[in-house]
This record gives C-alpha cells, sequence and structure tokens, in this order.
C-alpha cells in the first residue's frame, strides 16, 4: 500500500470516529475533547496528502523565477 492510500485510508477511520464522536459532543467533555483532537487530526492527514500531491519540480520552478511586482502606477495607466 502506498502512502497516498494509506492517508486517505486513515482520513477515512478519522471521518467515520468524528461521525459516531459528534453525536456525544454535547453529553460530556472528554468527548468533546476527543472530537476536538480527532478533527485536528484529520486536518493534520489533509495536509500530508496535500504536499504529496504537489508536483515537486513545479514548486522548484515558481521559487526560483521571480514575480512581477505592481506598481500602483500600473492601475492607472490605461
Amino acid at each position: 500500500m502506498d502512502k497516498k492510500t494509506y492517508i486517505k485510508k486513515k482520513i477515512r477511520e478519522k471521518e467515520l470516529q468524528i461521525s459516531k464522536l459528534h453525536l456525544h459532543q454535547t453529553t460530556s467533555e472528554v468527548c468533546s475533547k476527543l472530537l476536538n483532537s480527532l478533527i485536528l487530526e484529520k486536518a493534520i492527514l489533509k495536509k500530508e496528502l496535500q504536499e504529496l500531491d504537489k508536483n515537486l519540480f513545479v514548486e522548484a520552478i515558481k521559487n526560483i523565477i521571480p514575480k512581477k511586482e505592481k506598481l500602483i502606477s500600473d492601475y492607472f495607466n490605461s
């Protein structure tokens, strides 16, 4: 199993746990804290998945090429 598949599986597991705990969120402070930690873990996994999807070559090129800055006079030239 590759890393992307593993992360997607873990995200689905977290979503299932969140949906189960969401019902008991208001009944217990422990459930509420656990729900918050699961949401945080899911967000971290999603960020890892985004990082894996990035094309490293394209990102390196974007960092090398300077961006053209707009001057205030550019807005007034027609």
